[in-house]
């Protein structure tokens, strides 16, 4: 970990609403004038979309799992040696994976190539004079095998709905974005269970701070459900770990008055309503950054 370079990582499963913690970031950022290099783990991906289709058949033949969750799906080496040389130096090497033509079409102008939705652009060296490294994926806190991305991170953020409401959200958004059949997702949410077991539920146990949010409505089936239900028909449950708190002073009583209706479930838990996730991760998270910002500043003065 680095003061002088700080790294956030925010880390959470397809579907677990990482993408909206990360909108959440941006604001802060916008707020508070700060420069993040913003990295996205689908980045690291090794294969193209084309490319991942066919592992995927040859694993099926062969009678082994794969899936995006898994490590040899993955470039964690190259994500590791990101963090660890930002953190050093404030420098790295980083690449998009373009999900859109929009995407693509923008890319391709900045950097006069011709890659198509579903490829990579080449890689390039993150701009200067940025302040702090933002990324939001799938392995922000991963330990495995001879990887091990979670020790260079200064604030490690995990988005994990419950199971349900997490498959829930990622049926919906398969269906209405990308236009995939309820059989298909459900295939995919198998087929990763494996490697959701061993790579993606444990880097929970290694963030700093957890937004786990609880629907208030019946999500019995996942399968069958019409519609997500919203923030207002949830709970989200805030859990820090020890470390956390040892690394940043929260102030439990200042948010409870903060934020009504929240309550502490346990010393390490506040329960927010679901409406007001937004509001608490910025009384959270916005003092912690301006903190990281600050001590940063000092170092490269």
């Amino acid at each position: 970990m680095s003061k002088k370079h700080p790294v956030i990582s925010v880390t959470g499963s397809s579907g677990a609403g990482t993408s909206t913690v990360k909108r959440a970031f941006e604001h802060i950022f916008l707020m508070e004038n700060i420069k993040a290099a913003i990295v996205e783990g689908d980045s690291y991906h090794k294969y193209n979309r084309l490319e991942m289709r066919e592992v995927m058949k040859q694993a099926t033949a062969e009678g082994r799992n794969m899936s995006h969750f898994g490590l040899d799906a993955n470039v964690l080496d190259k994500l590791e040696a990101l963090f660890k040389e930002y953190g050093e130096t404030g420098n790295g090497q980083r690449r998009y994976y373009l999900h859109s033509t929009e995407e693509a079409d923008y890319h391709n102008g900045r950097l006069g190539t011709e890659a198509k939705p579903g490829e990579f652009t080449p890689w390039e060296s993150i701009e200067a004079g940025t302040d702090m490294l933002f990324y939001e994926g799938l392995h922000g806190g991963i330990v495995a095998k001879d990887i091990d991305v979670a020790q260079h991170v200064d604030l490690l953020v995990g988005v994990v709905p419950i199971v349900n409401l997490e498959w829930i959200q990622k049926i919906h958004r398969d269906n209405a974005e990308r236009g995939y059949s309820a059989e298909a997702i459900v295939d995919t949410i198998l087929r990763r269970m494996p490697d959701y077991v061993n790579y993606i539920a444990p880097q929970f146990s290694r963030t700093h701070i957890n937004f786990q949010r609880v629907p208030t409505v019946d999500t019995s089936n996942p399968f069958i459900c019409r519609d997500i239900p919203t923030l207002d028909e949830s709970f989200v449950i805030i859990h820090t770990n020890r470390c956390f708190r040892e690394k940043f002073s929260i102030d439990f009583p200042y948010l409870l008055d903060m934020i009504h209706d929240s309550f502490m479930s346990r010393h390490t838990t506040l329960v927010v309503p679901g409406g007001k996730m937004g509001f608490a991760m910025e009384l959270i998270l916005q003092p912690l950054i301006d903190s990281m910002l600050v001590e940063s500043k000092k170092l490269q003065s």
